[in-house]
């Protein structure tokens, strides 16, 4: 599923090849990923406009355009970005195109989740987006201790939500535990300020090995590298790791290095 660093890869790479380029058209082979609008809707709003800076919030990726309609785009549990310069090899999967006056911007999805959606102002994106933490990657510490402390559930739970903080999926908090020490079934409101400050530091940890790359990665060093091997074993300590359900997902951990107890 796209967390923070993948979709920091798509703001990338939407910048790379719609900003500043003018839309000629939408087109949309699966009109179910629009969100309160239309094809033609969209299509009206966007004729003419060029693509301004986009921009990145948590999971969501704003496309402003030169005159105030603004695309949100929230890629679900399978898309990603695709462009065609001569507006060849369109996929099945391809969702959404920007026909641009230099090539097509595509959204693929092999899952019909996430969608798009067209707010006419910026003060409208609250509205579509709903309540947002702050923005995992530039988060304080004294931001995230604060909404940690707020919390009566386990702390995989608490970060996972978008409310709390915007941008941490699975494989992020996963990864940010397991470097922090710290068990993800742990009542958030238990933890001391040296955790909430190790969670802090690891998050941005994994953050700056992640985002350049736009994916995190499964290095050996990592927990991820080890995440769907057989036999997985800690990377800091060898013991054998744990698999679990926690907080509805599907969840890794070291039971040495992470006890379930401070």
């Amino acid at each position: 599923m796209p967390e923070l660093p993948d979709v920091e890869g798509f703001r990338r790479f939407f910048a790379r090849h719609a900003q500043g380029r003018r839309v000629i058209r939408v087109t949309a082979p699966d009109p179910q990923v629009l969100r309160g609008t239309s094809v033609q809707g969209l299509g009206r709003a966007l004729h003419g406009r060029r693509f301004a800076a986009p921009r990145r919030h948590g999971k969501w990726l704003f496309a402003p355009t030169d005159d105030g309609p603004v695309v949100a785009l929230h890629f679900g549990m399978s898309g990603r970005l695709e462009w065609s310069s001569d507006g060849s090899g369109r996929h099945r999967h391809d969702r959404l195109v920007f026909v641009l006056d230099t090539g097509e911007l595509r959204v693929s999805s092999m899952r019909k989740l996430g969608g798009a959606w067209l707010a006419r102002h910026e003060r409208d994106l609250a509205d579509i987006t709903g309540p947002l933490g702050p923005d995992a990657k530039t988060a304080t510490r004294e931001q995230l201790a604060g909404l940690l402390a707020e919390r009566r559930g386990g702390v995989k739970s608490a970060l996972m939500d978008q409310a709390v903080v915007a941008g941490p999926g699975n494989l992020v908090v996963d990864e940010t535990l397991w470097r922090a020490r710290v068990h993800p079934a742990r009542p958030a409101a238990s933890l001391s300020a040296d955790e909430l400050a190790a969670i802090h530091r690891s998050l941005r940890e994994v953050l700056e090995g992640a985002v350049p790359r736009g994916r995190v990665p499964r290095d050996d060093d990592w927990l991820t590298g080890v995440r769907d091997v057989a036999d997985p074993r800690c990377p800091r300590c060898g013991a054998a790791v744990r698999s679990d359900t926690v907080a509805g997902r599907s969840t890794r951990w070291c039971p040495d290095c992470q006890p379930e107890t401070a």
